[in-house]
């Protein structure tokens, strides 16, 4: 497949056009130019604002049938674009053709699970509600919250897209979307797949560009009812900074420095496993890597060798690769930056176990060798921030109550997981731990029926399953007198 030399990206009430701002758009893997992207500022956030808004008033009023009918095409469409969607999000972002593949089935099923949501309205709609009097009755209505503003990040492309869009179509909001200027690719062949689905001009519309540029407005903007964020702490604090001042709605989805528990009964081989998993998916991109690595005392020094010997093993290559299991960083900025921590995780005491430099055999590309610490002092930068990089730390502990208090002892909590043989202490663990979304001796499957986020700065709301299409509804009582 070859790439066009420049790309419009700005798509506004039913109008492709190309904007001002010129993206380069760089395959991580080759460190080569893919394409240029032109992307809006703020007067494409100004007509796209627009165009939501007047398409608010007819998309918001049909039924939860119709629009379930437009997020079933939109699934349809994904399933049947796959394989190209497949290609740009390995060629943007970097990720294995396979963790790809992960990523578009999930959009498929979050608007397939979301059209159902949508059907079901249409019964719940006005339904009663039991007062004390019986000289007055009440029923109750789930209305859209407005037009919103939807800003994603770049690890996970189309798939944060999709957690966020399906449920704001199916509560009947208009979208202004704000991709990463990172990964445009993917979400704009998503968006052309969206605009054939039928939906009325104006109620979808995508801008890409900078957060300056884009987000900045968007945020601001009093025509946007509600802003939800996926990204990082800094920005959140932004974004929400931005809203207080027309005291609009905010869902924030944020960073995350999540811990896995292996228990003194646990199965070394799946522990290994799920901690390989947890931390060099996706190159350890992930708000939910599980990159605190806690060990019980009695399997800690089996445990290490094991785990060296399984990230050594790990095959780092292309992502077109057959037999690659981790691809490369997504631009030269986030390997730095993980170059950095792990620099400073040295110089703070930490002991290097394996890893922390780039493979031998790849000169080129943002590629990391799956790098393991272990001896990471508590109050280093290692052991508390969040990397966003193949970067595990490993440490003891003597007691179920040890594990459980370093677990929770962070700024975050949106996951964990627990690595045990024995179920009821595995569940005593997981009711423990400060965290959204708990694993048991599981790897990290996320499905849009459960909740999504977390506790403390990891998160302001709930993302998937019913809440996340409550996070775009308002709820509306209206009492009469009989």
């Amino acid at each position: 497949m070859s790439f066009p030399i420049t790309l419009d990206g700005v798509y506004i009430d039913g109008q492709w056009s190309a904007g001002s701002e010129h993206l380069r758009v760089i395959n991580p893997a080759t460190e080569a130019l893919l394409t240029t992207v032109n992307g809006g500022d703020e007067g494409a956030v100004d007509r796209a604002l627009s165009a939501a808004t007047a398409a608010f008033a007819q998309w918001s009023n049909t039924s939860g049938a119709e629009r379930g009918a437009i997020l079933r095409r939109i699934a349809s469409g994904v399933q049947a674009g796959r394989e190209r969607l497949m290609y740009l999000q390995s060629s943007n972002n970097g990720k294995p053709l396979f963790e790809a593949g992960i990523d578009v089935d999930d959009v498929i099923a979050t608007f397939e699970y979301y059209a159902g949501l949508a059907e079901a309205l249409d019964a719940s709609q006005d339904s009663p509600l039991e007062l004390p009097s019986e000289a007055f009755a009440a029923r109750v209505r789930r209305e859209p919250c407005g037009v919103v503003g939807l800003i994603v990040p770049w690890n996970f492309p189309m798939v944060t897209t999709a957690w966020k869009l399906a449920p704001a179509l199916a509560a009947g909001c208009c979208v202004v979307l704000k991709p990463s200027e990172v990964t445009p690719l993917p979400e704009l062949e998503l968006a052309a797949i969206i605009a054939r689905s039928g939906l009325p001009n104006g109620v979808f519309n995508l801008v890409c560009g900078t957060g300056l540029a884009v987000g900045a407005p968007l945020s601001s903007d009093p025509r946007v009812a509600k802003i939800s964020f996926t990204g990082s702490n800094a920005v959140g604090v932004q974004v929400m900074q931005r809203a207080a001042e027309t005291i609009k709605g905010v869902s924030l989805e944020l960073g995350g420095k999540s811990s896995l528990l292996v228990m003194a009964d646990a199965d070394l081989d799946l522990a290994v496993e799920l901690a390989s998993g947890g931390g060099f998916f996706n190159a350890g991109q992930m708000c939910s890597a599980t990159s605190r690595v806690l060990v019980a005392d009695a399997l800690a020094d089996e445990f290490l060798q094991r785990l060296k010997a399984r990230a050594e093993s790990i095959r780092v290559a292309d992502p077109f690769d057959p037999e690659v299991e981790m691809g490369a960083l997504v631009n030269q900025a986030q390997y730095q930056r993980v170059l950095g921590h792990i620099d400073r995780g040295l110089s703070a005491g930490a002991r290097l176990v394996c890893g922390g430099g780039r493979p031998a055999d790849l000169p080129r590309g943002y590629f990391l060798q799956p790098t393991v610490f272990t001896d990471v002092p508590l109050d280093s930068a290692l052991w508390c921030e969040e990397i966003f990089g193949p970067v595990l730390c490993v440490r003891r502990f003597a007691s179920e109550q040890e594990a459980i208090a370093l677990a929770n002892d962070s700024q975050f909590g949106l996951v964990a997981s627990v690595v045990s043989g024995d179920a009821s202490a595995a569940q005593r663990v997981a009711n423990a731990l400060q965290a959204g979304l708990v694993w048991i001796n599981a790897p990290q499957v996320i499905f849009p029926q459960a909740a999504w986020g977390g506790y403390k700065q990891s998160s302001l709301g709930r993302e998937l399953g019913p809440w996340g299409l409550q996070a775009f509804q308002e709820i509306k009582h209206v009492i009469r007198a009989v």
